[in-house]
């Protein structure tokens, strides 16, 4: 089930991002969410006309969630957007990555947006080939755009138009 999310969700959504933004390259940041600044990550889409959605196994336990945003800022950008997308590891290859995306890009698609953009860590290659399987491609490579544990990240830019 994909649903908006509810403050009943806040923490098993940081359960299952933090240890992403701690631990992994999967994202180029390093700052840890809490409970206020995942609220107002949420509310700031919402006030843009942007959700935020969870994905809930039958029992009602979150796997995963997915939001999206302009692109970049200004008027020239209004109906290009970029999203983001993160799962649980037990819900990786169960369909619930999909859904998701099906509910993200059909709500930004109904709001008259154009194009979606997946901005996706180079070393991240389940990432890669979950966003080439549901239509994204690959439009550009920005070397060193980021850094993270001493290092200088490249991230891939893939396009899907809606």
């Amino acid at each position: 089930m994909i649903r908006p999310i509810t403050p009943a969700d806040t923490q098993a959504v940081l359960d299952i991002w933090n240890p992403v933004i701690r631990d992994t390259t999967i994202t180029f940041s390093s700052e840890e969410k809490d409970p206020t600044t995942l609220w107002e990550y949420v509310n700031t889409r919402r006030a843009a006309g942007h959700d935020f959605w969870v994905a809930c196994a039958g029992d009602g336990q979150v796997l995963g969630f997915a939001s999206y945003a302009q692109f970049r800022g200004g008027n020239g950008y209004a109906t290009a957007m970029e999203h983001s997308i993160v799962l649980a590891p037990a819900a990786h290859g169960q369909g619930y990555g999909r859904a998701l995306m099906v509910t993200l890009e059909d709500h930004a698609r109904r709001a008259g947006h154009h194009t979606m953009f997946a901005a996706v860590s180079a070393e991240n290659a389940a990432g890669l080939a979950f966003h080439g399987a549901i239509g994204y491609a690959h439009v550009a490579l920005i070397r060193e755009a980021g850094r993270k544990f001493d290092r200088w990240l490249d991230v891939v830019l893939m396009q899907k138009f809606l």
